[in-house]
């Protein structure tokens, strides 16, 4: 498999930043599902290429379906730790860090 592009991989970390917040989690519980041992977005790309690596985005449409399969099947019995949001978080702060990033270098052109 050739590798993913930036713009693929750019893509493919706000598809799973939207697909935690429709859910209701955070990188830290999709990195426990990954068996990451931090849930930095750094981690969670690496982890996700790993999957191309080996299959594509077949694989890792494979791996999140499974992993929102475990999550829907153990609902949690408190469900104000499904409601809970929290404002940011890392791929929230990773995505403002880029834009401000962004924005620097097109003031300085």
């Amino acid at each position: 498999m050739s590798k993913l592009s930036q713009r693929e991989e750019k893509e493919l970390m706000s598809f799973i930043k939207d697909w935690l917040k429709s859910h209701g989690y955070t990188q830290k519980d999709l990195a426990n599902e990954l068996n990451l041992k931090s849930s930095r977005t750094f981690e969670i790309i690496q982890k996700v290429k790993e999957f191309y690596k080996k299959g594509g985005i077949f694989n890792i449409v494979k791996n999140l379906i499974k992993i929102e399969q475990n999550w829907l099947n153990n609902i949690p019995t408190n469900s104000q730790g499904i409601n809970e949001t929290h404002p940011y978080n890392q791929l929230d702060i990773d995505s403002l860090v880029n834009q401000i990033k962004e924005d620097s270098r097109k003031k300085n052109i």
